[in-house]
């Protein structure tokens, strides 16, 4: 079945598929942040707070520290990179995809040479030095309009500001007006300013020799502008998808969704925020950067899986080295084809294969196919489950590595990549797994082409863990 949307987004080494939505998590570690503030700043407390956005459900990590409250000066260069500079190196070594939030081009080039796929420039590139910046790498850029002035003065009437999350300079004032009678302000004038800035800061990368394909566009909600324009910006959501460039929706917290949900504190704008994310994915957006990174995925993926039929190819890698094996591999994947969302199209031979990783004795494995609509941190939550209902034991001490009535790997979605301490997408070993290679050649012709095409490594098979020693048949699971 086709898709409806093929689009990536070229990150450095990351091409990220926007067939689905993709959730980019705030890393606030500005002086007025809660994991930066006070006279001490621990980056290890927020590399491990990246690390639980990652198992929450981002896609992308975006390290922002140079922020400042309303009305004093951005950090120097010098101070905002002691803030982030730990941070990105650690993120990036876990294998996140890392967005740094940053205005200085010197900051951006130090995180980018640190592995950072994407800068996110909250002056719209603005600068000749980064554009210069981005240039000279292979990073994804985010273009956000923020002209530090108000949008007109053709408001009809004066709104009331609620507090932004994230605060800028102050906001501007303007006359009141008896002569309209309209709840908001027209569209025309408004996205001509917005759209008109996005894409001549998206040309003038493209002439610096950014690909196409590396842009992406934010309308800037909060940055100068009333809640009325805001809302104005975010209904013509559509009109700005259709400018070919993946759309960024940063409503989170904003001033915008008090102003509409009648709540004063941003902390407390959370469930505003889903509503508003749902609009913006429903007319096109594909990336969403919020704080609640868990409500949100919760949020966008059911409303996904209910709305947009999205079936994606994936590979389970089983194994049982206790008991009947043959039969928890059987039963496993019966479970796995009651997945919600899920079905099991064929499975491999069971094979006796040697042990590996520090497992004792010998493994029964077999690999199935399968197709999922699910977003694969939902899918590995059943997958889990059905460890569980299996009587899988674990011991911490083990490492994973213990006897085990079934393992059930995650090892490959169509389209997806992943890092985390709960699932990791390519496996991180799967190219060097014999007991997952071997099984899956009868699944497919050439497993091995079909992995490097993929992107994953794949040794050779002398240099393989776990060899396969003997067929143990077919599994009769239907």
């Amino acid at each position: 079945m086709l898709r409806e949307n093929y689009a990536t987004w070229q990150c450095g080494k990351h091409e990220l598929s926007l067939a689905r939505p993709r959730i980019m998590g705030i890393l606030d570690v500005t002086p007025g942040s809660a994991l930066g503030g006070g006279e001490t700043y621990d980056p290890d407390k927020a590399v491990k707070r990246g690390l639980e956005l990652l198992d929450e459900g981002a896609d992308i990590i975006d390290v922002d520290g140079g922020t400042t409250p309303s009305g004093e000066d951005p950090l120097s260069p010098d101070a905002e990179a002691a803030r982030v500079v730990p941070v990105v190196r650690a993120l990036v070594a876990a294998g996140a995809i890392v967005s740094i939030n940053t205005r200085h081009a010197s900051v951006a080039k130090m995180c980018v040479r640190l592995g950072a796929s994407i800068i996110n420039d909250v002056t719209g590139f603005t600068d000749p030095d980064m554009v210069q910046v981005v240039s000279e790498t292979d990073c994804g850029c985010v273009i956000m309009h923020w002209e530090h002035k108000g949008l007109g003065t053709h408001v009809s009437r004066r709104v009331v500001q609620l507090d932004d999350s994230r605060p800028t300079r102050s906001q501007p004032q303007r006359a009141l007006s008896s002569q309209h009678r309209f709840t908001l302000p027209d569209e025309a004038s408004i996205m001509r300013q917005v759209m008109g800035f996005l894409g001549d800061q998206a040309r003038t990368l493209m002439r610096a020799g950014v690909n196409h394909d590396r842009i992406c566009i934010d309308p800037g909600p909060g940055f100068d502008k009333f809640p009325d324009e805001d809302v104005v910006i975010q209904r013509a959501t559509r009109s700005m998808v259709s400018m070919g460039y993946p759309l960024l929706c940063s409503v989170s917290r904003k001033g915008f969704v008090g102003a509409v949900s009648g709540v004063q504190d941003d902390a407390d704008r959370d469930p505003g925020t889903y509503g508003i994310c749902i609009s913006s994915v429903a007319n096109g957006a594909r990336i969403l950067r919020v704080h609640d990174v868990a409500g949100a995925a919760q949020a966008i993926n059911s409303y996904w899986a209910v709305s947009h039929k999205d079936s994606r190819q994936g590979f389970v890698s089983l194994g049982s080295n206790v008991g009947d094996r043959i039969k928890y591999l059987t039963r496993a994947v019966q479970l796995i084809d009651d997945i919600p969302l899920t079905c099991v199209v064929s499975v491999s031979h069971a094979y006796e294969t040697e042990p590996a990783y520090g497992i004792a004795t010998p493994v029964a494995n077999a690999v199935a196919e399968i197709r999922t609509e699910l977003h694969p941190l939902v899918l590995m939550d059943h997958l889990l489950a059905v460890e569980d209902a299996l009587d899988r034991t674990r011991n911490p001490e083990e490492a994973g590595h213990g006897p085990r009535t079934i393992d059930c790997d995650l090892a490959y979605v169509e389209g997806e990549q992943h890092a985390g301490s709960k699932l990791t997408l390519p496996h991180p070993r799967l190219g060097e797994r014999d007991y997952v290679l071997v099984p899956m050649e009868d699944l497919m012709h050439d497993p091995v082409r079909f992995l490097k095409h993929a992107g994953v490594d794949v040794v050779d098979s002398e240099q393989r863990v776990g060899h396969v020693t003997a067929d143990l048949g077919e599994i009769l699971w239907e």
